[in-house]
């Protein structure tokens, strides 16, 4: 396993008349290579706990166990730790500093004791990897765009070897096309580099469409953990936390309200097409839908798939 978390509870000002639960209880475990999406209100705990999965916050109670090891035992290596679990903050191009591009991804692996030139290996690779075109290395890294700066900003975390990227709120500011295209090459690093990637995200769509399975939080406990149909199934219960559905869920839930046996779980545009077609198929297609119209439209349809074979 990657990381798991057992009891893990953080309280702010503990012991004082100001004293309030960030996390309580809370246990799970996450797979090597798994796309992990994690949601909830403002509040709800999200930076609080992935700022403990590389140990930037020690727990009131319980512990984080990474690849079997309890990464707050005495003597435990934190440094090492930062490098395996990679932690890119909102708005992380507020970080940048150096004067180009190469020189800010490089930044971290120079810190590790790499060599200038291991580092530079590095450096490329992640720019690469982070879909930032070669023509802007040498550029300084406040003339970028806003979706440039974020993929200079992951890529020097990338630089470092993480086994497990955790990005919060990746999209925040960027138009709907920066986005996309941000979104589409962290899929990517998933899919080409098996990294685990835990995702902070207030969009439902986006969750619903790349992770395998979503953690919930709700006033610092971990309300649910599973797949995205088995979390959107209780859409109902997410409005009460202050969050909802992807949109297309609620159109498969309104289609199952007419009477059409759809899945009201789905939660993505191509799940729901998938779904529409194959109940279409199974009551027969154009052939049946012809057949049962009774009007001369209708006959002239199932007569022309018939005669066709479709």
């Amino acid at each position: 396993m990657s990381i798991r978390c057992e009891k893990l509870t953080h309280i702010y000002q503990q012991g004082t008349v100001m004293e309030s639960y960030a996390l309580r209880d809370i246990s799970f475990e996450i797979q090597d290579g798994e796309f992990i999406g994690l949601i909830g209100h403002t509040g709800s705990g999200k930076s609080t706990l992935i700022q403990h999965l590389n140990g930037l916050m020690r727990p009131s109670s319980g512990t984080v166990y990474f690849n079997g090891e309890d990464i707050f035992a005495q003597g435990y290596d934190l440094r090492k730790l930062r490098g395996q679990v990679g932690l890119v903050f909102q708005y992380p191009e507020y970080q940048l500093f150096e004067e180009t591009v190469l020189a800010d991804v490089k930044y971290g692996p120079k810190n590790m004791g790499l060599s200038e030139q291991e580092a530079e290996e590095r450096a490329r690779e992640a720019l690469e990897l982070s879909g930032l075109q070669p023509e802007f290395y040498a550029r300084s890294p406040f003339e970028l765009s806003g979706g440039q700066k974020r993929r200079a900003a992951i890529a020097g975390v990338l630089a470092m070897g993480p086994q497990v990227l955790i990005l919060d709120e990746p999209t925040a500011g960027l138009d709907p096309k920066g986005r996309d295209e941000l979104l589409e090459t962290v899929s990517d690093l998933h899919k080409r580099r098996h990294t685990t990637i835990i995702l902070v995200s207030h969009s439902m769509e986006d969750v619903a469409r790349y992770a395998d399975r979503i953690m919930v939080l709700n006033e610092g406990n971990l309300q649910y953990f599973d797949t995205p149909r088995r979390v959107f199934r209780y859409f109902r219960e997410l409005e009460k936390m202050g969050l909802s559905a992807p949109q297309i869920t609620y159109l498969m839930q309104e289609l199952r309200d007419e009477g059409i046996d759809v899945d009201p779980s789905i939660g993505t545009i191509e799940e729901a097409r998938e779904e529409i077609l194959s109940l279409y198929w199974s009551q027969g297609g154009p052939l049946a839908a012809g057949a049962d119209s009774g009007t001369e439209a209708g006959r002239g349809l199932g007569e022309s798939s018939a005669a066709t074979g479709k």
